[in-house]
This record gives structure tokens, sequence and C-alpha cells, in this order.
């Protein structure tokens, strides 16, 4: 045993004499890195850059090797740049080449930004929600907040009970009528049916509160938010003793609940399907990303009067909305007049589901329409061209009342996600299922995990596994 452990050591001795012995040649002699140092067998020339003066031991190295030159952290080489003229010639003559993201295990593991897979709905939902709940409470929850967390999972979990099939329980004009006549019916039917609308007393509680807490705090002069809005409308109704009007207490909780459900499920849901759709094809992906670099650049983030100038990457959002559905079924309406519709008679009353999907999926108005195809919003000059039977948001009276927030979210979070990262498959891109999860009220997309790398100078090719 003692002879195996001494021919071990005396191994391991000889492969790192013969390591230093290369390094030494390395940091002599002219190659393929500058010169530099002599770097120390496994450590490198760790000993020779004192802790916490690391810049200075580094230039002090510089008067001796000159302005590029080479120092082994560990086993691992790294060029130093050291004065104006050198980091000038590199960074800005020879931007696109030194644009390249170097690793630093200490930054990857604090920022998990490696590669790493990862599941985006957690983040998409906190960045989201964040923004209906500046506009209707005034101000943003920090994303491990506990009723933050809480009030997401709520609406998370409403969301996906009414997409699966027992959301066409609950939905489906047939069951509502039976429900209608026999009120108690689904009260004694087992089910996730009924967590729906305990979720919904517990939401209504919340924002009940919000009312509450926005009652004893706001100033009739200052509208802070939504709610200081609806409560000053609230007021002036009261003086004119107005009793038809729609500003009561409980429109007021319903409207504030269909903004949060409408504006942060929906929202989160496309975005996610969107990032699942173009790590599936990654060409999609590289020619907006290329679109981003030639139009807006790297400086600053994406901006809403940057979408007329970047008609490849407005398609692309258009098609994903339209491929995905997110709400297939819109939401229901009922007539309030007896109508003729195709030459049938709807009397008053009448249930009605626009299938916003079939729409979407209409072939004499798209391409391929069970394809993912951008071009379906692009014209023979490659310009950028809307199409009536787009409708994701539904038309009318009864249009979402988020439309306009929904779309500058999707294209700001979607444009700004491209603009910094590639977005890698765990996997071959060939493998990924687009179908969704559950359909119902909602097409849900399915579970799944990405990786996100930073975009520098290496082509997406260069980083897949």
């Amino acid at each position: 045993m003692l002879t195996c452990v001494t021919a071990l050591l005396l191994l391991a001795l000889v492969l790192a004499l013969a390591w230093w012995g290369c390094g030494t040649r390395r940091a002599r002699t002219p190659g393929p890195l500058p010169p530099g140092p002599t770097p120390l067998p496994l450590l490198g020339n760790l000993l020779q850059l004192e802790s916490g003066r690391l810049d200075r031991a580094l230039m002090e190295l510089s008067g001796r090797w000159g302005p590029v030159f080479t120092v082994w952290l560990g086993p691992r080489p790294a060029v130093v740049l050291c004065s104006y003229a050198a980091l000038r010639d590199a960074l800005v003559l020879q931007a696109d080449t030194f644009s390249g993201r170097g690793a630093m295990a200490v930054f990857e593991r604090f920022t998990r930004r490696n590669g790493a897979p990862l599941n985006p709905r957690q983040l998409l939902d906190n960045a989201v929600a964040n923004v209906i709940c500046s506009v209707v409470f005034g101000h943003r929850y920090g994303y491990t907040d506990p009723e933050f967390r809480r009030l997401l999972d709520l609406f998370h979990d409403n969301f996906r009970i009414m997409s699966s099939r027992w959301g066409e329980v609950i939905l489906g004009s047939a069951s509502a009528q039976i429900y209608n006549i026999f009120p108690s019916l689904l009260d004694w039917i087992p089910g996730p049916h009924h967590r729906i609308f305990g979720n919904f007393t517990e939401l209504r509680v919340f924002i009940s509160e919000q009312i509450q807490r926005h009652r004893q705090t706001r100033q009739p002069e200052v509208a802070r938010d939504f709610i200081d809005c609806f409560l000053a409308q609230m007021d002036k109704v009261q003086e004119q003793q107005d009793p038809e009007s729609h500003f009561q207490r409980e429109t007021l909780v319903m409207t504030t609940h269909n903004l949060f459900f409408g504006g942060t499920e929906t929202t989160s849901t496309t975005l996610r399907y969107g990032l699942l759709i173009l790590v599936k094809y990654p060409e999609v992906a590289a020619k907006v990303q290329a679109e981003l670099d030639a139009v807006v650049g790297r400086a600053h983030a994406p901006r809403l009067e940057d979408r007329a100038r970047l008609p490849y990457t407005n398609a692309v959002l258009h098609e994903i909305q339209r491929f995905i559905s997110v709400l297939p079924l819109g939401l229901p309406r009922a007539l309030t007049r007896d109508a003729h519709l195709h030459g049938h008679f709807l009397p008053k009353g009448t249930f009605v589901i626009p299938l916003l999907a079939s729409s979407h999926r209409d072939p004499t108005q798209f391409k391929d329409p069970d394809c993912f195809n951008p071009t379906n919003f692009l014209d023979d000059k490659g310009e950028f061209q809307s199409n009536d039977a787009f409708m994701p948001f539904a038309l009318g009276k009864r249009m979402c009342l988020g439309a306009g927030l929904a779309r500058s979210e999707i294209f700001l979070f979607l444009t700004a996600i491209l603009q910094r990262f590639h977005l890698l498959p765990v996997g071959s891109p060939a493998n990924i299922d687009l179908t969704p999860q559950c359909t119902g009220l909602g097409n849900v997309p399915p579970v799944f995990q990405l990786r996100l790398v930073a975009r520098g100078g290496l082509s997406p090719a260069t980083h897949t596994q």
C-alpha cells in the first residue's frame, strides 16, 4: 500500500515539474501569449499578487513586463492590459473582438448565470406582477416578500386550474347553465374547483385591505395610483347621488382583481411561451438579436420608440402571440339584445364563447397557421404588416383592459432579454414540444428549463453542449 502511495506522489511531482517547466518556457519566451513573470506549479503567480492591492501589484508587474503581459491565476493564464493606450487599442479600436464575457468563478457562482438551467416562470411572474402593483397599488414588492409571493401563487393556481379540464366545468356554457339552475350542485362534487373559490375569497380580502389602506392614507388632491383614481370617482358619485353609477366598491374590487389576473398571468405566460419558442428556433432568436444590434445597439436597453424600427422583431412578437393564443377561448360574452349572425337568430342573454384561436389558425388569413412563421407579419419587402385576424386581446368593447400595457411589456421584456443573453436549450431544440401542458381558459406552456449565457463575441453554437 505504501509503495502505491509513494508511486502516486512521485507521479504527481513529475507532472507538476513538467507543468512548471512548460509554464516557465511560456512565460520567458515569445509564444501564443505575451511574456510575464514565471509561475509556480499549481499556484501560478498568485503569491506575487498581494491580497487587497491587486491593481497595484499588476501595475508594478507592468513596469517590468510592459503594458500587455500574462499572469497565471493558478493553472489559468490571464492577459493584463495596463495603460490607456493598451485599453483603447483593445476595447475601442477592436471592440467586437474584445466583447466576449470573461468567466469568473466567483461571479458565476454568485449570479448563477453560467449557463445553468433555470425555470423562468417565477422570475417573469415577479417582474410582470410588479408592473401591475405599481399601477394599481402605487408601489413595488420585493421578490421575497411573503405577501407578494402568496398573491402570485393564488393567481397562478387559479389560472392553472381554469386552464385544466376543471376549467371547462366552471366556464363551459352547458355546466354554467346547470350551475345556475342547481347552484349547490358543484358544491357537492369534489375537485380543485373548490380551491378556486377559496383562492378568490383570499384575493378579495387582500384587495379589500389594500383599498382600506388607501382610504386611510390618500389625499384627495393627489392620485397615487389606480385605486386612488377610482376612489375619487366614487366620491363624486356619492355627491351626485347616482345609484346607477358603476363606480361602486364591489366594482373596484373586481376591476382590481381582473387587472391583476389579466396583467400578470397572461403576460407572464406569453413571455414564458415566447422564450420556449425562441429556444426551439435559435435561428429566429439570432435574427432578432442581429436586428437589435444594428438598430438599438447595446449601450441602452430597447425602448418603446424603437419598436417601429424593428420590423422583424415586431413580427416575431406578433407571431408568438398568434401561435400560442394565450386565451384561446377568449372570455365568454352574453348578448345584450336579440341578434342575427350568419343567418342564425340569437336571443338576448345567449352565452357566447369567442374562439380567438380559430382566427389565429385560419388558413385564409395566415400561411401555414399551425406552424411558427414570423413572415405572417412581414410584407414582400421585409417590413412589418399588421393583420386584422390577429386578436390575442379580443376585440370590441370587451377587449382586454390592459392590452396596451401587455403589448409594451411583451416587447420590452423579450427584447431586453435577447439583447443581453443567448437562449440555449437543455438538450436538442428538435426535441422541444410546443404543445400546451393544458388548455382551458388559457394555453399553458409545458414546464421547461433553459440556459442564459451573456452575449459577447461568441456565437450561440459555441456554447451548446
